[in-house]
C-alpha cells in the first residue's frame, strides 16, 4: 500500500508533500513525492496536501472505553477497548488496571496476559502491555481508587503478578514513600519496569529519594499528588524540577486548568510530557452512571465523578487531549507527536517498533485534516478507521 500527497511526520523531519509505502505490518518507504516512480494506482490512495500523517499514539493509562473496563477480566473487554481506540488515533496502549481486591487483580492480570499473545496481528489498537495503578497507593491521595483496597508496596506479591503477566506488567503507578515503598522501586528499575509516582502524598525529600531509587515517570501530574506550595515543592514541584522524570497529563481542560498546562509545558517541553486520557469505561458512551473499580461513577457530557464530586478518571479522547494541548501550550504537531508517540514508546522501551513513522517500524499511523480531525488510522498496516464522511 502507498499513501501520497501527504505531510509526514517521520522521526527525524517534516516531509511536506509526501508519501508512505508499507507492506504486511511494517513501514517500508517514506520520503518526497518527486522520489517517486511510476505507481501502480490499484494500491494507492492519494490525498489532497492538506492531510498531515502523524504516528501512532501510545496512551499508557487508559482503563476502559466503550462499555469495557481493564478490570472486567474477559478477552472481550479488551478487544471493546482495542476496536473503540482507533476512531482517536490511538493505535496501541497499556491496559490499566485499579486498586480491588488481590484476587480482582489477579484476574485481569493474567487476562492481559494471556490476551497479548494471541491478539490480531493489525486492524485494532494493540496493547503493549499492562499498567498497574495500585494498589500500592497513600491512602491520603486515593482519589478514585477504594481505599479499603490499598496496600503497603510488596515486591514478593508484585513478582507473583508479573510471572502471571507473562512479565507484561510494563509500568507500576506507586506512592514510594510508604512501607517498602522505595525497595519496590529499585526493584522494578532493577527489572525493567517504569517505576511512576502517583497518588503520593511524598513531600520533597521523599521524591528525590524514590527519583534517585528508580522513579522515572509521574501518574497524571497534579491529579492524585502532593501539590505545589511555596513552602514545600511536594510531589508535583519535584516531577517538575528533575529532567529525569517524564509526567502524563490529562489535558482534558478539567483535571487541570489549561494555564497549570501551558506551565508545566514550558517547564518540562515536548520531551518531558506525555499526554493520556486515563479514561473509564463511559468513554464513546453517553451520559448515565457506570462502575469504576467497584465504584459508582456519574458522567455527564463533560466530566466523570464519584458521588462526592471526586473526579473519577475521564472520558477524554487522545485526539480532544492533542487540540488542547495545542491551544493550552501553543505547542506544534511536531511537538505532539513526541508527547503522544516518541516519549510514550520510549518510556516503555519500545522505541524499536513504535512511536515514529521509520523504516522498519510497525505501520501505525494516524492521517488527521486541518481541524486535527482523525480521517484513517492504521494499526500494524492494517486500516482500523476511516472517515467515510470525509473520504
Amino acid at each position: 500500500m502507498l499513501i501520497t500527497n501527504v505531510k509526514v511526520y517521520a522521526e527525524d523531519k517534516i516531509i511536506e508533500n509526501g508519501f508512505i509505502e508499507f507492506e504486511d505490518t511494517k513501514i517500508k518507504r517514506i520520503g518526497s513525492i518527486d522520489e517517486l516512480e511510476q505507481i501502480d494506482n490499484e494500491n494507492v490512495i492519494k490525498l489532497d496536501n492538506h492531510y498531515s500523517l502523524i504516528p501512532g499514539m501510545i496512551d499508557l493509562h487508559i482503563h476502559g472505553a466503550a462499555g469495557a473496563d481493564a478490570m472486567d477480566a474477559t478477552p472481550d473487554a479488551l478487544r471493546t477497548i482495542a476496536q473503540a481506540l482507533p476512531k482517536e488515533g490511538t493505535t496501541s496502549f497499556l491496559a490499566t488496571t485499579m486498586t480491588k481486591s488481590r484476587e480482582d487483580i489477579y484476574e485481569a492480570i493474567k487476562n492481559i496476559g494471556e490476551y497479548i499473545p494471541s491478539q490480531q496481528n493489525g486492524g485494532i489498537a494493540e496493547i503493549l502491555g499492562a499498567h498497574l495503578e495500585g494498589p500500592f497507593l497513600s491512602p491520603k491521595r486515593a482519589g478514585a481508587q477504594h481505599p479499603d483496597n490499598i496496600i503497603e508496596p510488596d515486591v514478593e506479591l508484585f513478582k507473583q503478578w508479573q510471572q502471571l503477566s507473562g512479565n507484561n506488567i510494563r509500568l507500576v503507578t506507586l506512592a514510594p514513600e510508604e512501607k517498602g515503598g522505595l525497595e519496590l522501586t529499585t526493584y522494578l528499575k532493577e527489572t525493567g519496569v517504569v517505576a511512576s509516582i502517583g497518588h503520593s502524598d511524598a513531600v520533597y525529600e521523599e521524591v528525590e529519594a524514590s527519583i534517585q531509587a528508580g522513579v522515572t515517570h509521574a501518574t497524571h501530574l497534579f491529579n492524585g499528588m502532593r501539590g505545589v506550595h511555596h513552602r514545600e515543592p511536594g510531589v508535583a514541584g519535584a516531577v517538575l524540577l528533575h529532567d529525569e522524570v517524564k509526567c502524563e497529563m490529562i489535558v482534558d481542560g478539567i483535571h487541570i486548568a489549561p494555564k497549570m498546562v501551558k506551565l508545566a509545558y514550558k517547564v518540562k517541553g515536548n520531551d518531558g510530557v506525555i499526554l493520556v486520557t486515563d479514561a473509564m469505561r463511559a468513554k464513546c458512551l453517553g451520559t448515565g452512571v457506570y462502575d469504576l473499580g467497584g465504584q459508582e461513577v456519574n458522567v455527564d457530557e463533560e466530566r466523570a465523578t464519584l458521588k462526592d464530586g471526586t473526579l473519577a478518571g475521564s472520558i477524554l479522547k487522545l485526539n480532544d487531549a492533542v487540540r488542547n494541548m495545542m491551544q493550552f501550550s501553543e505547542c506544534t504537531l511536531w511537538d505532539i507527536t513526541q508527547m503522544t508517540a516518541a516519549n510514550p514508546a520510549k518510556q516503555i522501551n519500545m522505541f524499536d517498533k513504535k512511536g515514529s513513522i521509520k523504516v522498519g517500524k510497525d505501520a501505525d499511523f494516524v492521517i488527521v485534516n486541518e481541524k486535527l480531525e482523525v480521517i484513517m488510522t492504521y494499526c500494524c498496516g492494517k486500516l482500523a478507521y476511516s472517515s467515510q464522511e470525509e473520504m
